[in-house]
């Protein structure tokens, strides 16, 4: 916002009127539909009328559409913007609709998320945002929804953001239910998050920027595979070193499925966090593990859908002689496994598709490596699937313990002693990190907690994330930018 916008106590200057900026005559305004704007609606829609995930979505959407690199830049800040901020702004919308937000077309409501993110927090100026997004309506929704939408967005281009969000909140003296409003975020997930961060020696007072780093456009996190893949066509398309984690890049260039690397396996999407936790489970020292007869180590990926840190396990694995078994459950996420492998050599290899709950009782004592990357409310990774913050309840988190519980427990049984099981969750809430772990640590005497924090460091790039609490190990958004990735390394004595 530029100076020129703002009075001389610093607020900001009344807007023009919108509807001087729109006075063309109903023949002569935008029927049509923008196709930027056009691939964001789809977004919303898949992601509230079908419980689509947006990042799977959004780049089927943009190629469908034919988007440019600038189009689509625009609707992808566009839907996840909206995706994001849709608490304040359905808060918003409340004080300007003369209904309950429920008793909407889901459609118009949509339509209008998306107007309100545009007038808000995007630099679109008021009349294209209110004349672009009225058209899409008349395109999509019809010519009735748009004269609604048309009267609502009016007024809420009444006021900024800002004081939008000083009038939502200055009745409100619980700190929490203000923090969940401006940074648009349930209040059990805020209070869940202030939590989280004193249970893994952090303080209470980061919660402002925590939810500040969960609410901006993360940058796409690549890696290529160690000893298969090359970070030069991505270089060369604009990425810049990762500073975190060696044969990482970070990628803000356009859709990443346009690189050939990407195409062939080679190279990949991955939050430098979850590169991390595989990385150092694969490069701690095992003392005192006897090797079989064969000399070759065992690893397993017990929860490997849909193939990820698989693939980077894989190509470390096949660097040091190593074999990997992946195990997932669901036959269709069990394929997309076998896809992610498939750059990495057949020898190196081979696909479970089964409970992993049942691992032990076909390996037991079996592997060197285990990685148990749990099912979790992914409180995690709110900055990258921004629709999750809104789908998960407070009782997802119960709901998955006893699973997280019986994953490790198995896990610990499959491993030979002196072997090391990574316990990784992509969520920092203690019920499903420190908690689980102390659980299954407490029934049984032949298990000890590593440094995970220093294995961690070990394979960072930087020496000293700082990630460590009482042995386990924590990322953050607003420490490291990356995923709120939690390690723990339990050895089982020998």
């Amino acid at each position: 916002m530029s100076s020129s916008d703002r009075n001389a106590k610093g607020h900001q200057r009344s807007r023009p009127s919108v509807r001087s900026r729109t006075s063309a005559a109903p023949s002569q305004r935008t029927r049509a539909a923008d196709p930027a704007r056009l691939v964001a609606f789809e977004v919303l829609r898949a992601v509230s009328g079908e419980d689509a995930y947006a990042n799977l979505v959004l780049p089927k959407s943009i190629r469908k559409h034919r988007l440019d690199k600038r189009d689509a830049g625009f609707a992808t800040e566009l839907a996840y913007g909206a995706l994001r901020g849709q608490g304040i702004y359905d808060a918003i919308l409340a004080r300007c609709v003369d209904r309950p937000l429920e008793k909407l077309d889901p459609a118009v409501l949509d339509a209008l998320r998306i107007g309100a993110h545009q007038l808000l927090a995007m630099r679109v100026p008021a009349h294209a945002a209110l004349d672009q997004t009225v058209g899409l309506a008349r395109a999509v929704i019809g010519a009735g929804p748009s004269a609604l939408i048309n009267a609502v967005l009016r007024k809420v281009a009444a006021r900024d953001l800002a004081e939008w969000t000083a009038l939502l909140t200055e009745d409100e003296p619980d700190a929490v239910k203000r923090s969940a409003i401006e940074y648009s975020h349930p209040e059990w997930i805020v209070r869940a998050l202030r939590q989280s961060l004193v249970a893994h020696g952090r303080s209470v007072e980061e919660i402002t920027d925590l939810l500040q780093a969960d609410n901006d456009a993360p940058v796409v996190n690549l890696v290529a595979l160690p000893g298969l893949g090359s970070l030069d066509e991505a270089r060369e398309a604009g990425a810049v070193d990762g500073e975190l984690v060696q044969d990482s890049a970070l990628f803000a260039a356009g859709d990443v499925g346009r690189l050939e690397s990407v195409r062939a396996g080679t190279t990949r999407v991955q939050d430098a966090g979850s590169q991390l936790v595989a990385r150092a489970l694969a490069e701690l020292d095992l003392d005192g593990v006897e090797p079989d007869e064969d000399g070759v180590e065992k690893w397993l990926d017990m929860c490997a859908g849909p193939g990820g840190k698989a693939a980077l396990l894989a190509a470390l694995a096949h660097q040091k002689g190593a074999v990997i078994l992946a195990n997932e459950p669901a036959p269709h996420r069990a394929q997309l496994v076998r896809q992610a492998l498939d750059a990495v050599p057949g020898e190196t290899w081979n696909v479970r598709t089964g409970d992993g709950r049942t691992v032990a009782e076909d390996y037991p004592e079996t592997f060197d490596r285990i990685l148990v990357d749990a099912p979790c409310t992914g409180l995690g990774a709110l900055r990258r699937r921004p629709e999750s913050r809104w789908r998960r309840q407070p009782g997802d988190v119960g709901d998955l313990g006893s699973l997280q519980r019986e994953l490790l427990t198995t896990a610990v049984d499959a491993v030979k002693p002196g072997g090391v099981v990574a316990y990784v969750t992509c969520s920092p809430h203690p019920a499903e990190t420190k908690a689980v772990v102390a659980d299954v640590l407490r029934k049984r005497n032949d298990l000890e907690l590593l440094d995970a924090g220093a294995a961690l460091d070990a394979v960072s790039l930087t020496g000293s994330l700082e990630a460590g609490h009482e042995s386990t190990a924590q990322l953050w958004p607003h420490i490291h930018q990356t995923d709120a990735m939690f390690l723990a390394l339990i050895r089982r004595k020998i």
